[in-house]
This record gives structure tokens, sequence and C-alpha cells, in this order.
């Protein structure tokens, strides 16, 4: 069963001739260190390379107060994409982490500035949990950074398990989180 049809997502398997379902994913992506706009592109870049994975819209870019991080930390452009695919979510999981890794992320301390944070918010309407990853993400309804950038190119989303990304975004504000519409990220 396909979740969001998608030209231009292949949705059968060359190998078996079976159909693998089209989701669409919700991907959270953030930069406090470096070149944090090349970053971003970037990334989305390298995320439009992965085969199966079709990004369809990516927000405008908003500059954020860190949350969770050391008291010297600069603050966050963070944007928000949605994508089909068809692949796993592990895998998809697996191609995030490699994206950080090339723009030079370190996992060594907890909530320290990074170069590129890519987080899976959601993956179609499945609820996942394993040792290495909650989807929908755990957090993502106490985040302004993702909500709001989200609610922008996805006006009736959805956060499954939890309500309207309007509602959420209205019940707790966007404090420290301003669009910055002369920054943009291209789908090139």
């Amino acid at each position: 069963m396909t979740e969001t049809p998608s030209p231009h997502v292949i949705d059968a398997d060359t190998l078996s001739g079976g159909l693998k379902p089209i989701r669409q994913v919700i991907l959270s992506l953030g930069s406090n260190l470096g070149d944090r706009e090349a970053n971003l592109q970037g990334a989305v870049d390298a995320l439009r390379d992965t085969p199966d994975v079709v990004v369809v819209d990516v927000s405008p870019v908003y500059e954020t107060v860190p949350v969770g991080t050391p008291d010297d930390s600069g603050p966050f452009l963070n944007i928000v994409l949605l994508a089909d695919t068809t692949v796993a979510v592990e895998t998809l999981l697996d191609r995030a982490h490699a994206v950080e890794q090339a723009f030079g992320r370190e996992r060594s301390v907890p909530g320290a500035p990074r170069t590129l944070d890519v987080d899976l918010i959601t993956y179609g309407t499945k609820a996942i949990e394993t040792d290495e990853l909650t989807v929908p993400h755990p957090r993502a309804h106490e985040r302004a950074f993702v909500l709001a950038p989200w609610l922008d190119i996805e006006p009736e989303a959805v956060l499954p398990g939890v309500g309207r990304v309007a509602d959420l975004l209205a019940e707790i504000g966007t404090d420290g989180v301003k669009r910055v519409d002369d920054l943009v990220i291209e789908l090139q």
C-alpha cells in the first residue's frame, strides 16, 4: 500500500518484482558550527543524491536559540525537509548519520555544538521504537525549531500519535525561533 504516491520514487523491487511502500518522511536539519548555510545546503544535496529518496520540499530557514546545549553555543540555522522514500527506516537513519559525518559532525559530547544535525521526525505514519531510533521523534512536539519550518511546507501536517503541527506550535509558542528570509536553501 502506498502512503504517498510519488512519480519520482520507484516502488517496485527490481529483484523480486514486489512492491515497496512509498513513505513520506520529515527530516529536521540544523547547524551551529562553521558555515551553517553551506552545511545545510550540502546536506540537502547529499540527501537528494540518496537512491530512492526524493526531496519534495524544503522549508524556509530559521535561526534558533540552542536547546539543550552548553551556554556558549551559538545559534542554529534550522530547516525541515519533506521527502518520499521506499528506503527502509534503518537505511534512512544510516544515511542521515553518514551525511552528518561527511560534514564533520562529532558525537563525543551530547548536546555539543555541531556542524550538522539530521533528525528523522516521521517515517510515514509508522511508530517505531528501537535502541537506535524512536519515530515519531520523541521531542518533536516540544521543539518550535522543528514545528515552525514544518508548518511552512505542510500547513495541514500531523505529528502521528501526537496531533496537528499547527496546534502543537500554538501550544509551545515561537520564542527563540526566527524565520530568516534572506537565506534560502535550494532544491537543485
